[in-house]
């Protein structure tokens, strides 16, 4: 897959990091990609931390043609740990038990990877640390931000597939004070999605300055999903 080989050239040269302070918990190991954002390794399945990539089985649209972006998202994540040593620091656990974990492939953040190629988006209610990279991603059209595609929590959804996006335990009202809280101006207000994309914020969480109701055509609480690229 030379477009693949391309990519992964272009990461190794941008997103070398050094290696973070160990947490509490760390595993290393060899590790499989399950999909753009799991990974199997020594026993365990983790999740990359601040990051949702499209789900293997989603088709985006490219220039009018179905593109396998969810297939090409597992096989650049394959590409970036075959081969290598993998270690993981725990971040936190998901509803399902699985290790949320930062993980390095020697010197790469993988999460920084796979949101600068351009497969993932950024889980901002849980970590700022990849929204840098998802808009390099975005303003360079690179991987999805050159298609039409849906956000994967909303695919998920419309497909009927568990969301397996990492979920804090806290109660939601904890939750929503905490994005309330964030230091945004008050005052907030879109008028429409178009505009909430514009500025970067989508999607708005029930809670977040600028929420509202007639954003959140579902009522589930987040407004202004899925992601299309190119509106």
């Amino acid at each position: 897959m030379p477009r693949v080989m391309r990519l992964l050239a272009f990461l190794a040269a941008w997103l070398a990091l050094a290696p973070a302070p160990a947490l509490a918990q760390t595993i290393s190991g060899y590790a499989r990609a399950v999909d753009g954002d799991t990974l199997e390794m020594t026993g365990y399945r983790v999740r990359l931390f601040g990051i949702d990539a499209v789900e293997r089985g989603q088709v985006c649209d490219r220039a009018g043609e179905a593109w396998r972006c969810g297939e090409e998202a597992a096989a650049v994540l394959a590409q970036l740990v075959e081969g290598r040593e993998v270690a993981c620091e725990a971040r936190d656990t998901d509803a399902y038990g699985r290790l949320v974990g930062v993980c390095r492939a020697g010197r790469i953040d993988l999460s920084a990877a796979m949101a600068g190629a351009g497969y993932a988006v950024a889980l901002e209610d849980f970590s700022e640390a990849y929204l840098l990279s998802v808009d390099a991603a975005r303003r360079a059209r690179a991987g999805i931000w050159a298609s039409e595609f849906a956000e994967p929590r909303a695919w998920r959804a419309e497909n009927g597939v568990r969301d397996e996006a990492p979920r804090r335990s806290e109660p939601a009202e904890a939750r929503a004070s905490a994005l309330a809280a964030r230091a945004e101006p008050a005052g907030v207000y879109f008028r429409n999605c178009a505009e909430v994309r514009a500025a970067g914020r989508a999607p708005l969480y029930r809670g977040q300055p600028g929420y509202r109701p007639p954003l959140d055509a579902d009522n589930d609480g987040v407004a202004c999903e899925p992601y299309r690229g190119r509106r």
